[in-house]
């Protein structure tokens, strides 16, 4: 018994040797074959996403520098136009504080073990309802965008 369990060992053994190291070899051993693929692909993706990163970098920060100083003289003239410099440094500290309020307001909701679950139904069930509303049909389409418009005449006092 145990000669022929030793026979079919070295046959098995002969067997696997005598195989090509191709893809379709895989049967005898899928884990490290899969795994090298994954960790070549895997560095292949990380390579090419770092190379993208560059090339969006080095094509960007030619431009940044140009639209800086360009937002920066800009950003100089209409702080310069502006009358009551103090109104607008209040409401600008003011949405400073109204976020920073809102965001301790998500953290102590969220940290209720229960609760955001039920926000993320009722924000589920807004957005449903809003498609069905606003975005489903081509007069409902029309509706809001005419909305849009009379809210971006309100905001900017073209009215």
């Amino acid at each position: 018994m145990a000669a022929a369990a030793s026979a079919s060992m070295a046959a098995t053994a002969i067997l696997m040797h005598r195989l090509p190291t191709t893809k379709h070899a895989a049967v005898f051993s899928p884990l490290p074959h899969r795994a090298s693929i994954c960790s070549t692909s895997f560095n292949q993706l990380k390579e090419t996403r770092r190379s993208s990163r560059l090339l969006v970098k080095a094509s960007s920060s030619e431009e940044t520098s140009i639209d800086a100083n360009e937002l920066f003289t800009d950003l100089k003239e209409k702080w310069d136009a502006v009358e009551n410099k103090s109104t607008v440094l209040i409401y600008g500290g003011g949405s400073i504080v109204a976020v920073w309020l809102a965001s301790i307001v998500v953290g102590a909701i969220n940290s209720v073990p229960l609760l955001p679950k039920v926000m993320e139904l009722v924000g589920l069930g807004y957005t449903g309802w809003f498609v069905y509303r606003y975005l489903l049909f081509k007069s409902s389409r029309k509706e809001l965008a005419t909305d849009i418009e009379a809210i971006k005449k309100k905001i900017a006092g073209t009215e």
